[in-house]
């Protein structure tokens, strides 16, 4: 059952496109006004229904609480999330891209997957694709040239899968979000090091935007964005 709270705040529009803030806490307006995931907190405001992001629980929403000042995704944005799971990030990218964008989620485990399956029946903009974001070529016929790519992938070839999926979907001129796991790259080195290695080997063809660690949020996480 969703938790709604009955208070009526006033939400106060940042200037990261589709982003909300009371009382220190960042909100999206709900693109629907039934209920999302078990866990979330429904503020109501006049007429309008806005949606905690938790950034426990989606490193996006980590990237916020870290002093973000942009994350790249517009009204009418088309989102390719390689990582995708249940869709709890994604839920919030659909609240902001809306019912004119589209957000492409990529899983290629069949549990989580079907958990997104079935919030894209009450969220039109969502569109689950069971595969394997290291072989990109496997959902060509799936996804086209889009704004925006998210990947929160624990592999350790992460770094290459990102680059890959950049070079086949992302437009020119378009952003690109990783969240590091630098655990999965490499349990015995430290995370500072595999940063600075993956930032090395971005930079060289993409422009690096912004790089942050994502602690206490996530522990050993990193999110660093890049411009094609």
């Amino acid at each position: 059952i969703c938790r709604r709270q009955i208070s009526r705040p006033t939400m106060i529009p940042l200037k990261i496109f589709g982003i909300f803030e009371d009382r220190r806490k960042f909100y999206t307006k709900s693109l629907i006004d039934t209920k999302s995931f078990q866990d979330d907190i429904i503020v109501k405001d006049g007429d309008e229904l806005f949606r905690y992001w938790n950034p426990r629980s989606s490193k996006l929403g980590a990237y916020l609480y870290k002093g973000a000042r942009d994350i790249f995704i517009r009204e009418a944005s088309k989102v390719l999330y390689l990582g995708v799971a249940s869709g709890t990030t994604a839920s919030h990218i659909s609240d902001i891209v809306g019912k004119n964008g589209m957000v492409f989620g990529v899983d290629p485990a069949f549990r989580p997957l079907t958990n997104f399956y079935f919030l894209s029946k009450e969220r039109r903009n969502l569109a689950p694709i069971l595969a394997d974001a290291s072989d990109p070529a496997s959902y060509k016929q799936l996804v086209p040239q889009v704004d925006l790519i998210i990947q929160d992938i624990a592999q350790r070839h992460q770094t290459l899968i990102f680059r890959r999926n950049i070079d086949m979907y992302l437009r020119k001129g378009g952003f690109a979000i990783l969240s590091i796991k630098s655990r999965s790259i490499d349990v015995k080195q430290k995370p500072s090091i595999i940063f600075k290695r993956v930032r090395r080997e971005l930079e060289h063809d993409y422009t690096i935007v912004d790089f942050k660690s994502i602690e206490p949020y996530e522990r050993d996480h990193a999110i660093i964005i890049i411009k094609k």
